[in-house]
């Protein structure tokens, strides 16, 4: 359905900048934003790339392991009800992928660890409560290094692509902080 609608809104917008006699405009733009579109996923290919070779040196050097048990506690205090060690480690993953600010790389682990908790789930037509609080705790995406924003700013020209680190952990640890008030709320009145 949103296919149609891009469709017919860009038919729109061709129609409308041919009556008005823009379409060299609409033209031009259409080959700048095209070039742009390319040059940031070549540079996106970088940082993922970068990205991912320092996140398998530290899963060979045991630092995820490390600190998937830092958050040991953390997911007890979360998921008290979690028997199955293998979403636990998902988790552990998925979050700890968040906090290095590579959600593009958080995204195996979290259908992973849905899967996991999926096999514990009584009823399978509805989510469980502890798939509710893994979603809710995976959207508001803790990070203290938000790669992907950084590796925007640098590529639309930022004088300061890194300015936005501090922002970023203010803002994400508020949407944690009320991710977990509201999973701890939801699980008192359950």
């Amino acid at each position: 359905m949103i296919n149609y609608i891009w469709s017919f809104l860009i038919l729109i917008g061709l129609v409308v900048g041919s009556i008005n006699g823009k379409i060299v405009s609409i033209s031009d733009s259409i080959l700048s934003s095209s070039k742009e579109a390319v040059e940031l996923c070549i540079l996106m290919f970088g940082v993922v790339g970068l990205w991912s070779g320092l996140m398998n040196v530290a899963v060979s050097l045991g630092i995820t392991r490390r600190l998937q048990s830092m958050l040991d506690p953390f997911l007890s205090f979360l998921f008290p009800n979690l028997r199955s060690t293998k979403a636990r480690e998902y988790i552990s993953t998925n979050i700890t992928a968040n906090i290095l600010g590579l959600g593009w790389a958080s995204t195996p682990s979290g259908l992973k660890a849905m899967e996991e908790l999926q096999k514990e789930n009584p009823s399978p037509d509805t989510a469980s409560g502890d798939m509710c609080s893994f979603l809710i705790l995976n959207i508001s995406s803790l990070q203290l290094i938000p790669v992907n924003i950084i590796a925007y700013r640098s590529q639309y020209g930022s004088v300061h692509p890194a300015d936005i680190i501090l922002p970023g952990i203010i803002a994400t640890c508020c949407s944690t902080l009320a991710a977990i008030i509201f999973i701890k709320w939801k699980d008192q009145k359950t």
